[in-house]
């Protein structure tokens, strides 16, 4: 195959465009040029898209889903925005593919890793992964108030979990304090880029992972298991505290009412016995000899039916008596003694 030298080339097209003549390319371009103006004098807007229609670079109007027409390209352009769709910008990680059952993220080594390690309150490193969600209220001002918006609202977002986890404890953000976390990130964040004129509704911060670095995950289990033993030991405590403290205080008043009880047996056994003493000193200021006689009787009855054996001293005798056995024996009393069995006791 030979190789053709350029300018053989030119030539070749010269010598045909002279043949050809001048009047049939003016009319080839006016033809060119009219397809062009056609081609570029309408569009299409997406249901959920908005069309801003710039003239010369201004912005002439807006326009909602349809077909339209405008001026040919280079006096007027048109440019989409997506005002009905929810969009979504993902830190601390990326999704690569939303096919199949499930989303698939990128690896550890993404660039985007680097955004979601954050130190907290207490100067521990957390990686917190979050997702912000929001729509575009205001095309014109999201294309023309700020450059580079989608930038803009990812350096936003940053700042504000930057500075949000900044001022709370490690351990807050890992627990219990993460809705509170993403609410407040989703308010300032509302407020700032209010206040740029973005014409961007935020719709959802979220949380979506937050979890030590990798580097210290081991010794952060750890932690956790100890918090979890802490957690139960103080449980098991608190259960046998509960079960003993309530005990303790039954035997406690089980004790106080039986002292309670004694205190008042001894009291009216005591009233009894002065009641009683005071009615006998009555009896014995009456009849003195019948009343001695009387409980001499009573206290020798209570006593002898107790008694193993029993000495008898005579006043007439000048030895002492033989023991009485009460078990109906009776031992011979001495030579020089008389013997004597008692069925009762002689009073003095």
């Amino acid at each position: 195959m030979s190789i053709k030298d350029p300018e053989d080339v030119v030539e070749a097209i010269r010598k045909r465009a002279s043949a050809l003549g001048s009047k049939t390319i003016g009319t080839v371009a006016v033809g060119v040029l009219l397809l062009f103006f056609v081609v570029t004098s309408w569009f299409t807007v997406q249901p959920e898209e908005t069309g801003i229609v710039q003239r010369f670079g201004a912005v002439n109007r807006t326009v909602g889903p349809g077909l339209h027409f405008k001026f040919p390209n280079g006096i007027e352009k048109v440019r989409m925005v997506p005002t009905a769709r929810v969009l979504k910008e993902e830190f601390g990680f990326v999704t690569t593919s939303t096919g199949g059952p499930r989303t698939q993220y990128a690896d550890n080594s993404n660039p985007f890793k680097e955004v979601s390690l954050m130190l907290s309150g207490d100067l521990n490193v957390i990686d917190v992964q979050w997702i912000v969600q929001y729509r575009i209220e205001d095309p014109t001002k999201y294309l023309f108030n700020v450059r580079q918006s989608r930038q803009t609202i990812r350096d936003t977002s940053e700042a504000v979990m930057r500075r949000v986890v900044g001022n709370r404890l490690g351990s807050d953000v890992l627990t219990v304090g993460r809705v509170a976390i993403s609410l407040q990130v989703k308010e300032e964040m509302q407020e700032i880029l209010t206040s740029y004129g973005t014409g961007v509704r935020l719709v959802t911060v979220e949380l979506q992972d937050v979890t030590p670095p990798d580097s210290v995950k081991p010794a952060f289990n750890e932690v956790n298991e100890a918090r979890q033993d802490k957690e139960r030991t103080i449980n098991q405590a608190q259960e046998q505290a509960n079960r003993e403290i309530p005990k303790a205080r039954g035997e406690a008043v089980q004790t106080v009412t039986i002292a309670e009880g004694y205190a008042l047996e001894r009291v009216n056994r005591a009233k009894g016995e002065a009641t009683r003493f005071t009615a006998i000193l009555t009896d014995y200021k009456k009849s003195p000899e019948v009343t001695r006689r009387r409980l001499y009787l009573e206290a020798m009855g209570s006593i002898l039916p107790d008694a193993k054996a029993v000495y008898i001293v005579d006043s007439e005798q000048r030895a002492m008596l033989p023991l009485l056995s009460m078990d109906g024996g009776q031992l011979t009393a001495p030579a020089s003694g008389s013997t004597t069995g008692i069925k009762g006791v002689k009073p003095q």
